[in-house]
């Protein structure tokens, strides 16, 4: 008897794991980049002080604090609007505490950036950014 109440317990236990994983695993699926255009104007309003410090840089040409700040950006998932490649660079927003580069980026589209995009989770979705404010 008390097997048979083990074994449902584990499997009770192994079918909510895997509830939970695949419901964590597909999470990105559900994006502010899927539910609305990459292009849709957002309010920079919302930002962190980091990410407008890091606005701020790029609208000066620098200095930037991370040596890949600047480099292209290849828009593989094509969650923004298709370019020209060469067209979008990345900027790293600091996080505070982090010690690596963190997950925020700024993506500046054009030279002179004519578009910003934001995204505090590496890539998955974006908000466009109006700026200067």
């Amino acid at each position: 008897m008390w097997r048979v109440v083990r074994l449902g317990v584990l499997l009770l236990a192994v079918l909510a794991a895997y509830g939970w994983w695949s419901g964590h695993a597909r999470a990105p699926a559900t994006t502010v980049a899927s539910q609305a255009p990459a292009d849709a104007p957002r309010d920079s309003q919302a930002l962190p002080p980091e990410a407008i410090d890091a606005l701020k840089s790029i609208e000066r040409g620098g200095p930037f604090a991370y040596e890949r700040d600047g480099v292209m950006f290849q828009n593989r998932e094509r969650r923004l609007p298709e370019r020209p490649r060469g067209y979008y660079h990345e900027y790293t927003v600091r996080t505070p505490g982090a010690s690596d580069r963190g997950a925020r980026r700024i993506i500046a589209g054009g030279d002179p950036p004519e578009v910003y995009y934001y995204t505090d989770d590496h890539y998955r979705t974006f908000r466009r950014l109006e700026w200067p404010q």
